[in-house]
């Protein structure tokens, strides 16, 4: 991380200050995911031996590790029955998903995907990695498959078209983690509108993650947390 890196985090963390802890949540359920889940210290069984394998990945699109160990204690704390990942950039994360919970778990990414990425992955049997037109493979599992109940849409531009295309199929147990949802101004307007959307229900805004969800019996709010 560079120095202006480092100075644009202290500043934002400062901005959200008040948001830590789970200050100000009043919902039992939020309360308890932000608290015991994405501030968690436990050192899961997995973390230890996925750092030394980061290295030798992180030349392509990733997240901070903090951030990959947060989507395992989401994935952990979710239970998923089935994954779907678009845009599978360093696959980091996907692994980090994928040993939280060794469900059925597809992986999509434009172009080819890298072979010291496929070898990667290949240390969760559950994870298939498809490579190619993202929409049109997207279109395909909607189609033939039962729903993902966990969603990453991770490193891909295609962000906009494919929350669209998911959207018909959400359900009550669907899980949507937006990554870098501040990665451009345009993405950044883009995800204004998804937490003010009234096709969506409880949002978090973690910064470096967005997550969704879609229980209409619960009321809409938005959730801001100091994930810094």
């Amino acid at each position: 991380m560079t120095i202006t890196d480092l100075l644009r985090r202290t500043g934002r963390w400062c901005c959200r200050f008040r948001h830590r802890c789970g200050y100000g949540v009043h919902s039992p359920s939020d309360f308890f995911l932000i608290t015991f889940v994405f501030y968690e210290k436990t050192p899961y069984y997995a973390f230890q031996s996925l750092h030394y394998l980061r290295e030798d990945l992180e030349y392509l699109p990733h997240y901070r590790e903090k951030t990959d160990r947060l989507l395992f204690r989401i994935v952990n704390y979710w239970q998923p029955a089935s994954m779907l990942e678009i845009g599978t950039g360093s696959g980091l994360q996907t692994r980090y998903m994928a040993e939280a919970k060794r469900v059925p778990f597809i992986t999509l990414d434009k172009g080819e995907i890298k072979p010291n990425v496929v070898k990667f992955l290949s240390g969760c049997k559950e994870v298939v990695c498809q490579n190619g037109d993202i929409l049109q493979l997207l279109d395909v599992i909607l189609s033939n498959a039962s729903f993902p109940e966990l969603i990453h849409i991770g490193h891909t531009s295609y962000y906009k078209e494919i929350f669209e295309r998911l959207l018909p199929h959400v359900t009550e147990r669907t899980c949507l983690i937006i990554g870098s949802p501040y990665a451009t101004r345009e993405k950044k307007i883009w995800w204004k509108q998804i937490i003010n959307d009234p096709r969506t229900g409880v949002t978090f805004d973690l910064y470096d993650i967005g997550l969704v969800f879609f229980d209409k019996k619960r009321v809409k709010e938005h959730r801001i947390v100091n994930f810094f």
